[in-house]
């Protein structure tokens, strides 16, 4: 049982946090969080992914969680039942694609059973192990329901990425947030919405509060949940732009290397034993 009455909930990044270079959910990973399930700890993975892509991944944790989606657009329950839902209108998203946006650029909008994409991107696609989240090459323009749950560009090169995200916050009584879930990754949602948003709503079901979750992560999706938590970690692989704004957070080890449950291990398991 939980011993450790200043900390009740886990909360976890998946790419460049949880997951490994093989974009899978390693073994030894496994094992701690089910041990943090038995002790009695809420478990809440939040990530930039789609719920569909993200439950084949944390299946494998084999215990019951809260998932948080599409960077808060979507919250599962233990149960995987739909809890809350945010879309990004279609009047909306037609705006954004007005914008004069490199051709180069991978444009992807998440639907609700597939996803919207201008072109096929294999490193967007090597993400996905297995397609448990198809997609679906479209001719933007032609298209009538832009709706989406998040809106995704997609370049190897930065600056072409940090130009789009400067014209998209240069919008007029703009309703978009935007963020760097990777270098390579420009993430738009709805302004209203994020990863802290949405945790926030899974903490105040289970009668519980930010102060009471150590959280982990590596990209700007994650800095609000990070700087909320009692205790904010950072991946050492994390963008080093954000670990220096973040300059005050530990840094832990890898994903590579399962940093955060070597780091659970360590500082929350073995730390209840001894107590």
């Amino acid at each position: 049982m939980n011993k450790n009455p200043n900390l009740k909930v886990i909360v976890t990044d998946l790419d460049g946090t949880l997951l490994n270079a093989d974009h899978i959910i390693a073994s030894y990973t496994q094992t701690i969080f089910q041990e943090l399930h038995q002790q009695g700890y809420i478990i809440i993975v939040a990530t930039g992914r789609h719920h569909l892509d993200a439950m084949q991944l944390t299946n494998a944790l084999g215990i019951p969680l809260y998932l948080v989606t599409s960077n808060g657009a979507r919250i599962h329950g233990p149960n995987q039942e739909l809890l809350y839902t945010f879309d990004i209108s279609s009047g909306a998203v037609q705006e954004l694609l007005t914008l004069d946006i490199d051709p180069s650029i991978t444009t992807v909008l998440f639907k609700e059973e597939f996803w919207y994409t201008n072109k096929e991107n294999q490193k967007l696609n090597s993400f996905q192990k297995e397609m448990h989240y198809p997609y679906e090459i479209v001719d933007y323009p032609t298209l009538t329901d832009l709706s989406a749950i998040k809106i995704l560009f997609v370049d190897e090169d930065h600056d072409k990425l940090l130009q789009l995200d400067n014209q998209i916050k240069a919008l007029p009584n703009s309703a978009f947030e935007t963020s760097f879930s990777l270098p390579i990754c420009l993430e738009i949602m709805d302004k209203r919405v994020d990863k802290s948003y949405a945790i926030a709503k899974i903490l105040e079901m289970e009668n519980s509060s930010f102060t009471e979750t150590i959280c982990f992560g590596d990209g700007f999706n994650d800095e609000r949940m990070l700087l909320q938590a009692h205790k904010g970690l950072i991946m050492k692989n994390a963008q080093q732009t954000l670990k220096d704004k973040l300059n005050h957070l530990e840094i832990i080890g890898t994903n590579i290397e399962e940093a955060v449950a070597k780091y659970l291990e360590t500082e929350v398991l073995c730390k209840v034993e001894k107590g």
